[in-house]
């Protein structure tokens, strides 16, 4: 260690200049005074940090010109008498803590000079600093223990893979304190580092297909040329894949036997291939190399499996050909040749197909049907359909039948005449496709079924809708210390999403609100870190912090959902470790569809409750009037009202019309709901006196009867008074009547008078 010797530099603080002169007079020699110049002097105050000698450590001297033998030295301030304090005769100021430039850089105190006698200042109080002085005694830190980075292989030396950043917190003025350099430790035959931390590869063969990621070890050191204190992070970098390999046939030759009636564009068999690039870099092609019959077969490359499938162009005959071999090569014409590595381009096999003999059952016109839909369609309905005949000379008919389905369920129907129909709309995220498999069945002469059949592959593949927000997935319950410092990792988020995402897809994460003491920082790799933003939690204020955070996806229209993180908040020893955590009370939701489903059952009881009130109150509104309706409808007529006619004898009750007939008689059988007025036997000179009476009486009834209903005029079909020499003139009776009267002539008056005539001119 240096010993810093503390030299005075008489150096004035502040000057005191006193202009004021005053006489004092004394009785033993009347002697005049003048006062003197005084002024501070101390030497500068500095002090190395994280001194190892025994406390306390000198700091500096304060003192004054004032001669004064009563003289005492104080000081004042924040740190005044605990962490510094001064001999108060000779001024020697003294640290009785070590001090830490990296918590505290400069200290600022009040010196005094009082008379110990009176406590009067003998001086104006001086302000002084004591700086002090870094001693590099801090590591530089990286800013996170584990960075991501990729570069794709193959890539040329010097190519930038990701960068690390590492922090000193000591004093960046003095040289080489706060410096910070960089070395990769492990991994250094691959990549390097430079000082601004860029990590970048060291080799151009770096092949993904011999090893797809290198974990390194980067260190961070300071005072550059020394072998200082230095901390280390991991880096974890991923080569991405180019498309640099061509494929390779697994076997040298291959051998399918086939029946003559497979179906033009139906499988004859899969020629397989290896291409160790990654699935988004296989684009296998197949070709004819030698034989006569590229115009008889074909080779698709299946784009999910990478595998050549044949097919047959056109029908087969066993007859003529029994057996077709020819060559075909196996190539990728996207394949890089910059980065082409040695061994061959091309890949031959031979291929042996035999054809076999068979009673052909229907034929398909198309092997395999693949749709294509979009999820969540309601019009669609009819996919299309499928077709078969006989190739036989009967040409029978063919009927279609559903045998298989892949998921299974009732997602995919068949016609009998092939029409492959969506009974609902389909749903990707429940199956991205669905496969059928569909039976043509020829039907015989007599309408049974033939016992052979004939199967197509229907694949129906669900294009995907961007409809469903990600979700956040994190691996355990958050917890963080009350103590964490700035920084500090909280946990590690990461999202998932029902809809398909492309191999470029990506999440974007984002808080909610910044008013937390959380921060997110983005690994580029759709995952997120959850750090401590300023650090020291309160776990009086809160032990449990809610911390909303937004993930969104690239889809068109772009989701984003909601997710709480519930952080807790715990306690943790030296190590931090948790040792005391809260624990949190469940949770307890209700979604926005069940909310929903409720107020529409209670919407849907409180409709009925009215509605059954309503029909309660009507019928008792009705109560009064629907008494005596049936009774009323049968003695009571309007005059606007034409009626039914001679035949209408179901809506007015013919025996009260006749209730009263010849003499007044009152017939015992139908009691009549109106008073009878009979009339006086061998007075036959008193007819308006009895037609007022009677009159009289229906009016009293009308009058006292709070059952009737309110009409003006009331019609007595059966009485016509004592006088009338015609009796009844109702006609309601007239088919039972005694008369010999010939109704014949009806029949001449033409169709309207057709139904009278019927009733008239008939004998019971």
């Amino acid at each position: 260690h240096l010993i810093l010797l503390f030299s005075l530099f008489l150096a004035p603080a502040f000057a005191d200049k006193e202009n004021q002169k005053t006489n004092q007079n004394f009785s033993s020699n009347n002697a005049s005074h003048k006062r003197l110049k005084r002024d501070w002097i101390w030497n500068q105050m500095h002090i190395k940090e994280e001194i190892d000698t025994p406390l306390p450590h000198h700091v500096g001297k304060i003192t004054s010109s004032v001669r004064n033998n009563y003289a005492k030295y104080i000081i004042e301030g924040e740190y005044a008498n605990t962490i510094f304090k001064v001999e108060e005769t000779s001024g020697d100021v003294y640290a009785f803590e070590r001090l830490d430039r990296e918590k505290k850089a400069e200290y600022e105190l009040t010196a005094l000079i009082i008379d110990r006698r009176n406590n009067r200042s003998l001086e104006p109080p001086s302000k002084f600093i004591i700086k002090v002085y870094d001693i590099n005694d801090n590591v530089p830190v990286f800013v996170q223990k584990v960075f991501n980075g990729s570069v794709p292989e193959m890539s040329p030396v010097g190519t930038s893979v990701t960068k690390v950043t590492a922090v000193d917190a000591d004093d960046p003025t003095v040289t080489g304190h706060a410096t910070v350099t960089y070395q990769v430790i492990r991994g250094d035959e691959y990549f390097t580092v430079d000082d601004s931390g860029v990590i970048s590869t060291t080799r151009a063969d770096l092949d993904r297909e011999n090893q797809s990621t290198y974990e390194i070890i980067v260190k961070a050191k300071d005072a550059p040329g020394s072998s200082g204190d230095s901390s280390t992070a991991t880096v974890i970098i991923t080569l991405t894949d180019i498309n640099d390999n061509f494929p390779v046939f697994k076997h040298p030759s291959f051998y399918f036997k086939v029946p003559e009636n497979i179906s033009v564009g139906g499988e004859v068999g899969r020629v397989k291939v290896e291409d160790i690039d990654e699935p988004q870099h296989r684009n296998t092609k197949y070709s004819f190399v030698r034989g006569d019959y590229r115009d008889t077969f074909e080779i698709v490359a299946n784009p999910f499996t990478n595998e050549g499938i044949i097919r047959p162009k056109k029908p087969l005959d066993f007859e003529k050909v029994a057996e077709y071999r020819f060559d075909i090569e196996a190539t990728d014409p996207t394949v890089d040749l910059r980065y082409f590595k040695s061994g061959g381009s091309r890949s031959i096999s031979t291929v042996t197909i035999e054809v076999t003999d068979v009673d052909e059952p229907p034929v398909f016109t198309k092997l395999p049907y693949e749709f294509k839909v979009r999820e969540n369609d309601p019009e669609i309905r009819t996919l299309g359909s499928v077709w078969a005949h006989d190739p036989d000379a009967a040409k029978r008919k063919i009927r279609f039948i559903r045998r298989r389905a892949s998921p299974n369920g009732d997602y995919i129907r068949v016609s009998d005449t092939g029409i492959i129909q969506l009974p609902k709309p389909l749903d990707r995220e429940f199956s991205s496709s669905y496969n059928i498999t569909v039976a043509a069945q020829e039907i015989l002469e007599d309408g049974r079924p033939s016992d052979r059949e004939s199967h197509a592959q229907v694949h129906v593949i669900v294009t995907d809708e961007n409809d469903n927000a990600p979700e956040l997935v994190y691996p355990e319950e958050p917890r963080v210390c009350e103590n964490a410092a700035p920084g500090k990792v909280v946990i590690r988020i990461s999202a998932t999403d029902k809809d398909e995402v492309s191999p470029r897809g990506f999440f974007k994460y984002s808080l909610a609100t910044e008013d937390s003491n959380f921060s997110l920082i983005e690994n580029y790799d759709n995952t997120a870190n959850i750090t401590v933003k300023y650090g020291q939690f309160n776990r009086e204020l809160a032990k449990i912090h809610y911390l909303p955070v937004i993930v969104s996806d690239n889809g068109d229209p772009e989701l984003s959902s909601t997710n709480t993180l519930v952080i807790s908040v715990c306690k943790c020893n030296e190590k931090g470790n948790f040792t005391f955590c809260e624990e949190r009370a469940k949770q307890v939701g209700v979604s926005i569809q069940a909310l929903v489903a409720i107020f529409i059952c209670i919407f849907t009881i409180l409709v009925i409750t009215l509605l059954i009130l309503l029909r309660k109150r009507h019928k008792k509104d009705l109560s009064g009037l629907g008494r005596n309706v049936a009774e009323i409808h049968e003695q009571l007529v309007t005059y606007d009202e034409e009626g039914g006619g001679e035949m209408d004898t179901t809506s007015y009750d013919v025996s009260v019309l006749n209730s009263v007939r010849k003499n007044g008689i009152k017939p015992e059988a139908v009691p009549s709901p109106y008073a009878q007025v009979q009339k006086t036997p061998g007075n036959i000179t008193s007819g308006a006196g009895e037609m007022e009476m009677m009159i009289e009486v229906k009016k009293d009834e009308a009058d006292n009867d709070r059952d009737l209903l309110p009409y003006d005029t009331l019609h007595i079909y059966g009485y016509e008074g004592a006088e009338s020499i015609a009796e009844s003139l109702s006609s309601l009776e007239s088919g039972s009547s005694d008369s010999d009267i010939d109704y014949d002539f009806l029949n001449d008056w033409g169709p309207r008078f057709k139904m009278l005539a019927e009733l008239y001119g008939s004998e019971p």
